[in-house]
């Protein structure tokens, strides 16, 4: 494993900064929930944690054990807001891991039967759609 350093600059990083806008989903003390902009399927979110990390070989173990709970949380309501049939959790490390965005975030999608995933890094979603799957997903949130 490379021994690169946490990048402050980063994307999710400047987003909980309040540098870029995102469509925020839940939030609690150590986690921000938002939708990923380049979805792989309907009502695809991105865990991430407050506290800096680069990925899953890093994160202190406390922030992962809330990233967890935080993805547990959204996976039953992910399934609630879309009639899901199940979930995909992903979590990439390191560029041969797949890791595009280096600050520690784990996939949550919703998934369905015989519906495959689009391409991870595929192409942006509309502003629109994404704020829709936001409000779905938030509602089905606050009825947990």
């Amino acid at each position: 494993m490379s021994a690169a350093q946490y990048d402050d600059q980063n994307v999710f990083a400047k987003i909980l900064r309040g540098e870029l806008p995102s469509h925020k989903i839940y939030e609690d003390d150590k986690t921000l929930v938002i939708m990923d902009i380049m979805p792989r399927g309907d009502g695809h979110i991105l865990v991430i944690p407050k506290a800096p990390s680069r990925n899953i070989l890093d994160i202190e173990t406390d922030d992962l054990n809330a990233v967890m709970a935080t993805v547990q949380k959204m996976a039953h309501t992910v399934i609630k807001a879309f009639g899901a049939d199940g979930t995909t959790i992903q979590q990439f490390s390191e560029p041969a891991g797949g890791q595009v965005v280096f600050h520690t975030h784990v996939h949550v999608i919703p998934r369905f039967e015989g519906i495959s995933l689009k391409p991870h890094t595929g192409e942006m979603a509309d502003n629109d759609l994404l704020a829709g799957h936001a409000e779905k997903i938030r509602k089905a949130l606050a009825a947990r």
